[in-house]
């Protein structure tokens, strides 16, 4: 591809992620529509001044600037004479603008050679606007032009790590590539070298824990081999600061914060995630900022600061508009949806779930644009959690979503969200069959990690046994293995359970320790749970309505007659809460609550 072509292409790609005609760009930029398709088709090459124009228009941030031809200045008079046939917005010739810096200097590549460069260019230009696939197939292009340049090879695995993987395995072909370019800048003291190893260390960290089970993990280096090598490429990032470049501090606390994320507290990782916004920022790098805003609205969801989450997915909505990508919009109406689903507007969540969001990912895997997997998981993740919200989880049954739950449960959460399911469609022997299925195979709870995906798996199992015990279903068989879920959520007595990364809350962890002592005949400590949980979840609508109901149902079996005469009030709140927001199967438990509740007084 010359470089006419490739800032064509560029070109192309944002004004159309833009959503903006040809007639439209000639508009921002006050150039001709046929001079630019001349330029977009590759037949003209472009001047500096119009690369500056539409540089700025577009909000590239400096890429169409970087990708501009060496011999632009040639064409900088043809450019003037294009412009001056051009009225200017104010009625007057604008004077052509010269760009506010060298383009070479705005380069993406590291000197490593032209071709090298250009295809590094080329595939951060695809990446940044979502299409991983051909930005993978620029960057092993990269990798081969490298030659047996060790720091040119290891530039361009550093590129292929930052591809998302699919959920739950592991990239083999790309860990056998990290750990080649490690050994070969192995001892080498040099400040590219120390950078690119630290890099390519934080990426093989991450990597490794993208396997959830024995049957994805990478033999011999299990996901929690991954938590000291983090932990030391974060110490080592430290003792070398401030000499290290800002983009080498954003990847390492990008990809460790991950590595992590399963084995360290939320709060730990908040500050990494406010860390890696701040030199994010310093940066001006368009892909870091993206990553951390991500990352720091889900630790602040975490901790339960929504508020302060809903602040930052606010911050992300103008980003994704700077970007003009498809895949940070989706992004955006992700966060956008989970914060509907907290808050239960079902209406705007729906419209979104079942709407553009399965219509931009159904696009982009036909595309190939991303892993197929990683965008319908989390389309289904959310549709899943809206028709358990609604109490709907019959109409799952009924379509074709459901054979992607059940083609998923080699993925912990699926598997406990697949006895959740049964449970509430009324299979409640079947739901009792996967949970002890489930404990079998481990170790009856007890392989799970402290923190991650461990949480929400869980929570949902928690939600499962309460159900089961409610209706008496083979409470001996499973009152074994409500030890290790309480152990398991009970250490994380302040947090707000996320699935997915993210996808939806599930509520406060406190309210599923609250459910399992509640299976347990603890109603006492049940209630000192679900107080804990009111706190947290006090502006969700859905979840108070929730747990009025846990806390009625805990309230009339306590041994107090005190206690037990406020269990009618609150499960009438939690019935008209309910029948407001269209939660039917929540609104159906309340009535069936109150028939069988003696009456106060």
């Amino acid at each position: 591809m010359t470089p006419e072509e490739e800032f064509a292409e560029a070109l192309r790609m944002r004004r159309k992620a833009a959503g903006l005609s040809l007639g439209d760009l000639s508009r921002l930029v006050n150039y001709s529509k046929s001079y630019l398709s001349r330029v977009e088709n590759g037949g003209r090459p472009p001047g500096p001044a119009l690369a500056q124009e539409c540089d700025t228009a577009l909000h590239a941030e400096g890429e169409l600037l970087g990708l501009l031809p060496e011999r632009a200045d040639r064409v900088e008079r043809t450019d003037r004479v294009e412009r001056s046939k051009r009225p200017s917005r104010t009625g007057r010739a604008d004077p052509v603008k010269r760009p506010a810096a060298d383009p070479a200097d705005l380069a993406t590549g590291d000197g490593f050679g032209a071709e090298f460069d250009q295809l590094i260019r080329r595939g951060d230009a695809r990446h940044l606007l979502g299409d991983m696939y051909e930005a993978g197939r620029l960057y092993l292009a990269a990798y081969r032009a490298a030659g047996g340049d060790d720091l040119a090879r290891a530039h361009a695995v550093v590129r292929c790590a930052r591809r998302w993987s699919d959920p739950g395995q592991v990239d083999r072909d790309l860990l056998a590539r990290i750990d080649e370019s490690l050994q070969a800048l192995a001892g080498r003291e040099d400040l590219p070298a120390v950078e690119l190893r630290l890099r390519l260390t934080a990426h093989r960290a991450k990597k490794l824990v993208m396997g959830v089970g024995d049957d994805t993990a990478v033999p011999g280096a299990e996901p929690g081999t991954s938590v000291g090598r983090a932990r030391g490429v974060l110490r080592e990032l430290r003792d070398r600061l401030p000499g290290i470049s800002a983009e080498t501090h954003c990847e390492v606390l990008t990809e460790c914060r991950w590595a992590l994320y399963d084995f360290a507290p939320a709060g730990e990782l908040l500050a990494l995630s406010a860390e890696l916004r701040d030199v994010a920022t310093r940066s001006r790098s368009m892909y870091f900022m993206g990553e951390a805003l991500v990352a720091l609205a889900i630790d602040q969801l975490r901790v339960g600061r929504v508020t302060a989450a809903d602040a930052t997915v606010r911050r992300h909505r103008e980003h994704a508009a700077h970007r003009h990508s498809t895949l940070a919009r989706w992004q955006q109406g992700t966060l956008d949806a989970l914060m509907n689903l907290w808050q239960g507007e079902f209406a705007a969540a729906e419209e979104w779930i079942l709407g553009e969001s399965r219509t931009i990912a159904e696009a982009m895997e036909t595309d190939l644009s991303v892993p197929a997997d990683t965008l319908s998981q989390t389309c289904l993740g959310q549709a899943y959690w809206l028709r358990h919200e609604q109490g709907r989880m019959a109409d799952l049954f009924g379509s074709p979503l459901m054979s992607g739950v059940r083609r998923r449960d080699y993925f912990p959460v699926w598997r406990a969200g697949l006895a959740l399911a049964l449970c509430e469609t009324g299979r409640h022997e079947q739901a009792a069959d996967q949970v002890l299925s489930f404990a079998a195979d481990t170790g009856g709870f007890t392989r799970f990690p402290p923190s991650g995906w461990a949480l929400p798996t869980a929570a949902v199992l928690a939600q499962t046994c309460a159900e089961l015990a409610a209706r008496d279903v083979r409470l001996q068989e499973l009152l074994p293995y409500v030890p290790p879920l309480r152990a398991l959520l009970d250490a994380h007595p302040g947090d707000l359970v996320l699935a997915g990364w993210p996808t939806v809350l599930l509520g406060p962890a406190a309210r599923f320790s609250g459910l399992l002592a509640l299976v347990a005949g603890e109603p006492e400590t049940a209630l000192g749970h679900l107080r804990r949980a009111v706190r947290l979840a006090q502006h969700s609508p859905a979840q108070m309505a929730r747990l009025r109901l846990d806390e009625a149902r805990a309230r009339l079996r306590a041994d107090s007659v005190a206690v037990r005469a406020g269990a009618r009030g609150l499960a009438r709140t939690a019935l008209t809460t309910a029948g407001e927001l269209g939660m039917a199967a929540v609104a159906r438990d309340c009535r069936e609550f109150l028939l069988t509740c003696p009456e106060e007084g």
